[in-house]
Order: structure tokens, then C-alpha cells, then sequence
């Protein structure tokens, strides 16, 4: 019987039996003596990146020889033509792309095995100049399906083979397409590829939420976790620590070795338009304390952690992918607020940290440029008083917090100079490799910093397991990824997190009233088709004569004054606000029509309960409602734990990790038992 550590160190070029072809092959594995005969299935389309472990056809049995020798025969015979076979890996990659991915150590203080450093010292000794700066650069490549040959697929594969990129950042995606992307990329590198995915508050956040379009049927995913504000609701070490541990083995499932995330800004200003619930609070030691906890979950599962954003994010009105974001805090205000999650997380030996593009001009002056390019911060604190000794990623290199005002090759010399040991999403993958060399041979960037780098990344690879292997099974997957366990841990998060924030009527939870009268409002951009799909779903089942409406953006005072008409008549107005800080958008806020309109009912007198699947913020624009909830998030685990909260069916107990001023400080929630809907 093929065992699976002999699977894993099975050559299939160089082994005889060992077949290979599109539509897959048999392997016969034959013993003298009592002739023990296994049949084995696998596919490897065209490449190891569909590698699938064996799975037995027929029963070990005792049989003669000659009918060995004639099932043998057979199998040869009908095997396909040499000309069909395609090599498994590319010219010069080593035997590690024959492999499963090795164990991994994380930390960034943790002591490399004499075979890793031997490998870091002869990798690095062996590399060109040109394959040296490769490795600082880390492109953005989509998770989907990519077909081989295809145009999407060879730009990647002309990074990886030709440019010899160091890894790359990999976005959204199923775990299916994820895995076998990265295997089919990894056999193609000729030094391991070190893959990072922005999956700060979990695995689903890039591999879930993903729908076929008009019927909107899952295509399921990785475990969907809400934003990691809502463990900030819960307050609990536990599940931070939960949900890395679940980050962990999923990520490692599909062919990840490090997460962007934790984010260990502390969202102190309200007003922040890219931040807000991707922070777990307002309080430096809350932050510190479940970003740990998140880290060594992380870690007990063999993925990697990446903080951002250096030197603290949580304090701009700016989005930095437009602009750059003004922080005016002077040092003081840095050590005691911003900096102390960065501190903590260096403590915890985090393994990389991410540079943000904000000028702080409270410590660096009005000319303060971005962070990211500052050797102070970059080098000066991070380094050299915080001792961070792990890979210090820069922020995407074509934001507009850098790049709208020094262009897309200044910067790259400039980080570097500063501190950076990875160029993340440079505009031009070729162009930023000439950019960096002609500063080494200018000799404005010495060729010892270009050494320093990679060495950090080198160190970074072995620490992931790749000197010993770098594919996964694909076949694991499905026994790894968005398993029942995990996805009871997101429900506990969604569940603990509901934060009943205000209820000056009393009226969470509902009772069971047939004769009550209910408008379910639903507020979400045009282009979040399932906003209000679960929660309203579950509410009328309960309460049949419930009313559904959705309004967005577009919505117009004519059909705003319409629907007051309907919420004239009810006898409760229940409004969902589905509004999260997005990429680009420059604000996290409602539209203005919309505010008036809700805020119009609650002077009225009329009960409404308003629930923030977002944004905790939005209170600002109607202060007079009744009743505020809060559910941190809109996906449908959020949505169906905030409906069970409002009729009864679970326990609220969240507290807010950040103030909503004037009324509701920190730590504010009003407790509700579990009741079920009552009669009354």
C-alpha cells in the first residue's frame, strides 16, 4: 500500500509505473513473495496544481503473478503516448515542488533548523542580482479559476517564471481554485513563492460570500467570519484566539502561508472612512489583547501574521487608497494610543508588519510624507525600538496615499530606503525590478540592503515549511475548510457580538402579536443583492404579516414620502442599514434622504428599531430612534444572529468596544435573556 508520507515523496517523472495524463492514470504497485496487487486513481491536470491524493479501486487481494504481470501489461498498454506527457515542474525548481507543504514555525524570533538556515544561506547565495529584487516584489493575483495558456494565467506565469517574483498576494477565490492555482504557480518559481491573502477576519472574507448570479446560490467558501469589531463586542480572548486557529487551517488548506490581518489600528475617530469595524475597538488594550490572541491562534495552526497598518490607521477621515491621510497626533499621543497594538504584537514575536500611507505630521512636520517611505517610523521605531525582526510589508504601492503624489517608481526606492523588505502591487512588475536595479547600480540602495531583505524573506519561507515542500492536497480541502466546527465558532462570534446598544421603549425583544402591524425597511447599495435576504427571511416566518421594503442610494423623496404613508400606518418599523467601509468610497455613512426619512418616524413616536449591519456609527444621523442594535456586519451569519436576537431566540449580551457620543460610552449594551417570542 502507497502510504501518504510515501505519497508525499513520490517522484512521478522518474517512477515507473507512475503515469500521467489528462483524463489521469493507474499506479500498480507490485511486492515479491505474496503479490499484493493496489490500484490507485489520480488526476494531474497538466500540472501538480491538480494534485489529488490516491484513492484505492480495487480491494487488496492475494493474486497470482501471472495475472499481476497481465494487469500490469494491460495498464501499460493502454497508457498514453510519451508525447502526451508534460513535465510537473519548470527547468531548475527543486525537488520541494514535488511535495506537500512542510510543517511551518512561525515567529519571527524563532530559531530556524540547521537545514532551513543552510537552505536561506544557499538560496540566497545563488541568485542574481535582478532574481534578489524579484523576491522584494509581491503582486495582487485574482483567486478564481484561471485555465492554463490562458491570458489571466500566463501574465501570473511570466511573474513568476520570468521575473521570479518572491510571492504573491492572492484575492478572491474558492479554496478549490485557490489550491490549485497556487499549485499550479509554486511548480513553476524556482524558489518557493511565499503566498499572503488579506484575510484579516477570516478565511471567508476572500474564499466566501461568493453567489452565482440572477439566482444568487452560494458557491460556498471558507468559513465566514463578521469584522473583527465583533469579537471586540464580545470581548473574549477565546474566540480571537478561535478564529485565528480557523484562519490558520483553512489558509494552510488552500496553499496560504501568511494573513494581512490582524488589523492593530485602534479606531479612536469615528469618522474614519476605511478603518471603522475592521478594528476591534477604540481602546489600545483591547486591541492589543484579542490581536494577541488572534496571532496565536494563528500560529498553533502554522500561519503566519501580518499586522497593519504602521504606525496606526485609526485616527484619518481619508480613505489612503485615494489620498493621503493627515495624522496629527504628536508622539505622545502615538505611544499611548496607536502605537501600544504594534508593541504588543512584537511582543508576540508577529511575523509581519504592514506600513500604512499616512503623513503624520503631528510628529514629522507639515511636509511629513507617507509613512510608509519614512525612515523614522519604518526603521527608527520599528526596527530599531520596537526590535521587530520580521518582514515589514509596505501597503499596496498603487494607492493614491502614494502614488497620486510621487508616482509609481519614486516610491519604490524610497521604501525601500526607508526600511521595507516587500513592494506590494507595484504598478509594473518588470518595471519595478529595472527601477530598483538601476538605484543598487547608481549605488543610491547598496546591494548589502538588497541582501538584508531577502534574507528576511528567505527566513520567512523556510519558517513556512516550503524548503521541504510547497503544494497541498486538493483532495484535503473539503475535509479542511468551512468545516461544521469552524463555522459554529463564526456563529458563536455573530451571536456573542449583537450588541442591543439603546431600547428607550423596551421593545427588544419582540413579542408575538398577530394583529401587529410591521415594515421591515432594508437600506444597502444596489450592488449588495443579499443585504436583508436572511434576516428579513427569518422574520417573516415568525411574524407572517411582516412588510418588506428595500431603498438604497437611488431612492427618491416622492418614494420616501410614499413609504411614510405605509409606516404611518404600522404599529412598528423595524430599518436594517447594511453600510461597512469600502475601498475607494471615501465615506461610510447613509444617504441623506434616507437619514431624514428614519429620523423623521422616531420623532414621530412610532417604535422602530434600527440595526447597524455595519458601521456602528450611523446613530449620528438619527439620534431619536427608540431602539439601536448592533450586528457588525452584513453577511447572512450576522443577519440570521441579529434576527434571532430581535424575536427572543437568543441571549444579547454585546458590548460596545468603541463610544457613541454623547450617550453611550464604551462598554455600553443592555443585557436581554433569551426568551423566545412570547405570546403577550
Amino acid at each position: 500500500m502507497l502510504t501518504p508520507s510515501e505519497w508525499r515523496r513520490f517522484n512521478f517523472e522518474q517512477t515507473f509505473f507512475g503515469i500521467r495524463s489528462k483524463a489521469g492514470a493507474y499506479l500498480i504497485r507490485m511486492f515479491t513473495g505474496c503479490q499484493i496487487v493496489w490500484l490507485w486513481n489520480f488526476k494531474l491536470s497538466r500540472s501538480a496544481s491538480c494534485l489529488r491524493r490516491p484513492r484505492p479501486l480495487a480491494f487488496n487481494t492475494i493474486m497470482p503473478q501471472k495475472l499481476i504481470i497481465a494487469v500490469a501489461a494491460i495498464t501499460l498498454a493502454c497508457a498514453p503516448t510519451p508525447s502526451t506527457i508534460q513535465p510537473l515542474v519548470v527547468s531548475g525548481v527543486d525537488e520541494s515542488a514535488r511535495r506537500l507543504l512542510g510543517p511551518a514555525t512561525p515567529g519571527a524570533s524563532t530559531p530556524l533548523s540547521a537545514a532551513d538556515q543552510r537552505w536561506v544561506d544557499r538560496t540566497l547565495a545563488s541568485l542574481t542580482l535582478r532574481e534578489k529584487v524579484g523576491q522584494l516584489l509581491m503582486p495582487w493575483v485574482g483567486g478564481d479559476y484561471t485555465a492554463v495558456g490562458s491570458a489571466e494565467f500566463e501574465e501570473v506565469r511570466k511573474w513568476v517564471q520570468d521575473d521570479k517574483v518572491g510571492g504573491i498576494v492572492i484575492s478572491i477565490g474558492l479554496p478549490l481554485s485557490y489550491a490549485a492555482k497556487l499549485n499550479e504557480l509554486q511548480v513553476r518559481s524556482r524558489v518557493p513563492l511565499l503566498i499572503a491573502s488579506d484575510m484579516e477576519n477570516g478565511p471567508g472574507m476572500r474564499m466566501g460570500n461568493i453567489y452565482a448570479l440572477p439566482s444568487l446560490l452560494t458557491q460556498g467558501g471558507g468559513t465566514v467570519f463578521p469584522p473583527v469589531m465583533a469579537l471586540g463586542a464580545t470581548g473574549s480572548d477565546d474566540l480571537a484566539f478561535k478564529l485565528g486557529e480557523v484562519l490558520g487551517s483553512e489558509a494552510r488548506a488552500v496553499g496560504v502561508h501568511m494573513v494581512f490581518g490582524p488589523v492593530l489600528d485602534v479606531n479612536s475617530n469615528p469618522l474614519n472612512p476605511i478603518i471603522n469595524t475592521r478594528s476591534f475597538g477604540e481602546k489600545p488594550e483591547l486591541v492589543s489583547r484579542l490581536a494577541t490572541a488572534y496571532i496565536r491562534g494563528a500560529r498553533s495552526k502554522g500561519l503566519m501574521s501580518t499586522g497593519k497598518h504602521f504606525p496606526g490607521h485609526g485616527d484619518t477621515d481619508v480613505d489612503s487608497h485615494l489620498d493621503l491621510p493627515t495624522i496629527r497626533a504628536d508622539r505622545a499621543r502615538l505611544d499611548s494610543v496607536d502605537l501600544p497594538p504594534f508593541r504588543a504584537a512584537v511582543g508576540e514575536e508577529i511575523d509581519g508588519m504592514m506600513t500604512a500611507h499616512i503623513a503624520v505630521v503631528g510628529v514629522e512636520g507639515a511636509a511629513a510624507g507617507p509613512a510608509t517611505l519614512s525612515r523614522g517610523f519604518m526603521s527608527g521605531i520599528l526596527r530599531d525600538e520596537m526590535h521587530f525582526g520580521g518582514v515589514l510589508f509596505t501597503d499596496a504601492m498603487t494607492m493614491g496615499g502614494v502614488a497620486k503624489r510621487y508616482g509609481s517608481t519614486e516610491p519604490l526606492i524610497m521604501a525601500l530606503e526607508a526600511g521595507a523588505d516587500v513592494l506590494l502591487m507595484p504598478r509594473s512588475i518588470p518595471g519595478a525590478i529595472e527601477t530598483v536595479m538601476t538605484a543598487v547600480n547608481s549605488g543610491r540602495l547598496s546591494a548589502s540592503r538588497i541582501d538584508a531583505s531577502v534574507r528576511r524573506i528567505l527566513t520567512a519561507k523556510a519558517r513556512a515549511g516550503l524548503r521541504e515542500g510547497r503544494l497541498v492536497d486538493l483532495n484535503a480541502v473539503d475535509g479542511l475548510v468551512a468545516i461544521p466546527a469552524h463555522t459554529r465558532i463564526a456563529d458563536e462570534v455573530a451571536e456573542r457580538s449583537i450588541t442591543l446598544a439603546q431600547d428607550k421603549m423596551n421593545i427588544v425583544p419582540l413579542t408575538r402579536d398577530s394583529t401587529r402591524r410591521i415594515v421591515v425597511i432594508t437600506y444597502a447599495e444596489p450592488s449588495d443583492l443579499v443585504a436583508g435576504r436572511t434576516f428579513n427571511g427569518i422574520v417573516r416566518e415568525r411574524l407572517p404579516r411582516a412588510q418588506t421594503v428595500r431603498v438604497d442610494g437611488r431612492t427618491t423623496d416622492a418614494e420616501y414620502a410614499a413609504l411614510g404613508a405605509q409606516t404611518d400606518s404600522a404599529d412598528l418599523v423595524v430599518v436594517s442599514a447594511y453600510v461597512s467601509p469600502q475601498e475607494f468610497s471615501g465615506t461610510v455613512g447613509t444617504q441623506r434622504g434616507f437619514s431624514q426619512f428614519v429620523e423623521k418616524i422616531a420623532l414621530s413616536g412610532k417604535p422602530i428599531i434600527v440595526l447597524s449591519f455595519g458601521s456602528p456609527y450611523l446613530l449620528n444621523a438619527f439620534p431619536s430612534v427608540s431602539s439601536y442594535l448592533l450586528a457588525w456586519g452584513g453577511s447572512p451569519i450576522s443577519q440570521r444572529a441579529a434576527a434571532l436576537a430581535v424575536l427572543g431566540e437568543r441571549e444579547i449580551n454585546g458590548r460596545l468596544p468603541i463610544s457613541l457620543p454623547p450617550a453611550l460610552p464604551f462598554g455600553a449594551g443592555i443585557h436581554r435573556a433569551q426568551t423566545g417570542m412570547s405570546n403577550k
